[in-house]
């Protein structure tokens, strides 16, 4: 009799422990589920938010066809996005978004496009939108097109306004005239490895690392090239002051390994510096030039 409640107890107390065990393991199975269900988002139409300055005046503005609302951030669809700033103002556009609260960092994805009042447009998959620090970013391919010039890189950073933007790598200038008739002026596409800093107030791009420009009668080989723009007055899109870079070239200095060809010949120095004006190449550093004879020059000299 004493065995059998001995034993009664003891499986008493297994089935006891066991019902203990199930019902842990189901608790710890589902706690993120329950979390979430906690923070479950608040789903609005037509949703807008902006933002003022010192004195009053709105500074951005942020609107989503529809958005998912939870503790920390906002998930938008159809995202638009303005920044005014005091001469140039921007226009961001994508198919997703996600607002961080905490942060105010606005991360766009989807078919991104950012407009500038100076007529810059850049295009990419994704795009962090810092509006505290006035800073785009991304580690996406991106495109920046603006009247007859087209830039491209992989990885960007740069202003809000991007007056001033850096590429990291994968570099590509392609400067072509609205009117290719015009023979004033031609094609020219400069490449780099990166990083390239282009800021567009002084209208001077710095490329760096294995350069090279192509133009129709010269390839230019560098390891470093500062391109300088000559800029532009834009009165009827801007404000008074206001400028953006001009497709055409004041001056081009390549540093570092300077290899130049002119059909045949090759030039070698250390420092190169081409003026657009009078196409003038000035080279210094121990340049070295090599000169193949043509017939002509043979006769030229009586050979």
């Amino acid at each position: 009799m004493a065995l059998k409640k001995i034993i009664l107890v003891l499986t008493f107390l297994f089935l006891a422990y066991a019902n203990l065990i199930a019902a842990e393991n189901k608790k710890a199975s589902v706690p993120e589920v329950s979390k979430d269900a906690k923070e479950s988002a608040q789903q609005v139409g037509d949703f807008t938010l902006s933002g003022s300055g010192d004195k009053g005046k709105k500074t951005w503005d942020l609107a989503g066809k529809s958005a998912d609302i939870y503790n920390d951030v906002v998930k938008l669809k159809k995202v638009v996005g303005n920044n005014y700033g005091d001469k140039d103002s921007i226009n961001l556009t994508a198919d997703n978004g996600n607002f961080n609260k905490t942060s105010g960092v606005v991360h766009l994805e989807d078919n991104v496009v950012i407009t500038t009042s100076s007529g810059i447009k850049l295009t990419t998959d994704s795009l962090d939108w810092d509006r505290k620090q006035q800073i785009v970013s991304t580690l996406d391919k991106i495109n920046l097109d603006r009247s007859d010039m087209n830039l491209s890189g992989q990885g960007a950073k740069g202003q809000t306004g991007l007056k001033q933007v850096v590429l990291q790598k994968d570099v590509r200038l392609d400067i072509k005239p609205k009117d290719l008739q015009d023979n004033k002026k031609e094609r020219i596409i400069i490449t780099c490895d990166g990083p390239l800093d282009v800021d567009y107030e002084k209208n001077i791009a710095v490329f760096n690392n294995n350069v090279k420009v192509e133009k129709s009668d010269l390839t230019i080989y560098s390891d470093k090239m500062q391109v300088y723009f000559s800029p532009k007055q834009e009165a009827e899109k801007q404000d008074q002051g206001s400028q953006v870079l001009s497709s055409s070239i004041n001056k081009i200095i390549a540093l570092g390994n300077v290899r130049i060809l002119r059909g045949e010949n090759i030039s070698y120095s250390q420092e190169a510096i081409y003026t657009a004006l009078d196409k003038k190449m000035i080279l210094t550093g121990r340049p070295q030039i090599i000169i193949y004879q043509t017939e002509n020059m043979n006769a030229a000299f009586g050979n």
